[in-house]
């Protein structure tokens, strides 16, 4: 059971690592991303916090995932 866990947990963590960033690209290409000055607008910053967050839990499931298999 442990095994099947840290799997998941570690599959979790490589699509967090994999998903997010490339989606923080194309967020940061749109037009909304910049106001007319060239400054980050809150659509950007939401985002950026989005993301900052899900590579956060993709950390925190790689470090369940380390701590399952070596408890098991």
């Amino acid at each position: 059971m442990h095994i099947a866990l840290a799997v998941i947990l570690f599959a979790n963590a490589l699509f967090n690592v994999v998903a997010w960033p490339q989606f923080l690209r194309r967020v940061a290409k749109d037009p909304r991303a910049r106001d007319a000055a060239g400054r980050a607008t809150a659509f950007l910053r939401v985002h950026v916090v989005l993301v900052a967050i899900a590579l956060a839990l993709a950390v925190a499931s790689l470090i369940g995932g380390v701590v399952l298999l070596a408890a098991g």
